[in-house]
Formats: C-alpha cells, structure tokens, sequence
C-alpha cells in the first residue's frame, strides 16, 4: 500500500512496456491548463491540484494534502498522507492524451502514471 501511495506522490511504479507518446510540460500555465477543474486518479488515489497551489484527496482510505509550486520546468511539491510527512520533491511531468506522468527526483528517478477526470 505505501508503495502505491509513494507512486502518486513521491515516485512512481513501473508501467507496463507499451509504444509511448508522452510530451513533457515544461511551463506552469501548460500544467495548469491540463488539471483546472480535474482530479488526478489511478486505483485507491483521487487528488485534486489546484491552480492556485493545493493538493487535496485521498489515497488508500487517507486524506492527501499539500502544496505545489513549478520550479523551472518541474513540478515541486510538499506532501502529506493523512498525518505521514512524504516530504519535498521535484518531478517531471510528461502527458500522454489524459494521462500524466510523474518522475521524481527531476526525470531521474521512478514514475507513475495519473489519469485525468
């Protein structure tokens, strides 16, 4: 369960190996104009980012708060699982159609994809 809670927030599982088209986001206005008024959700995970800087949800039966800022071409942000601090980090973000992709660590690390509703 934390591993999956660790995809949506900090790094992201494995998918499964299929012909990809994902675009990376590189300005906040793009990000922006992609999760206004939409939840980010995979199986367990529904969590809303405002445009404004929020994080809100839930996860696993957990509430899923915190705050995001764009860093250069990054996403960034602090992270909260019910009262578990998942801590800071900076994350690619690439789009496939309605799926969105984050990789921690600036690219370097896992990923996990989300999907727009």
């Amino acid at each position: 369960m934390r591993a999956a809670l660790f995809a949506l927030l900090a790094t992201f599982l494995a998918a499964p190996v299929m012909a990809e088209e994902f675009s990376q986001i590189r300005d906040r206005s793009q990000f922006v104009s992609l999760i206004e008024n939409r939840d980010l959700t995979r199986f367990g995970i529904s969590v809303n980012v405002t445009p404004d800087g929020d994080i809100r949800g839930r996860a696993f039966g957990r509430d899923v708060t915190g705050a995001w800022r764009w860093d250069g071409s990054y996403f960034c942000r602090d992270l909260y699982w019910g009262s578990r601090d998942l801590g800071a980090n900076c994350q690619a973000v690439e789009r496939d159609g309605n799926t969105l992709r984050f990789t921690s660590d600036q690219g370097r690390g896992d990923h996990a994809d989300l999907y727009l509703r």
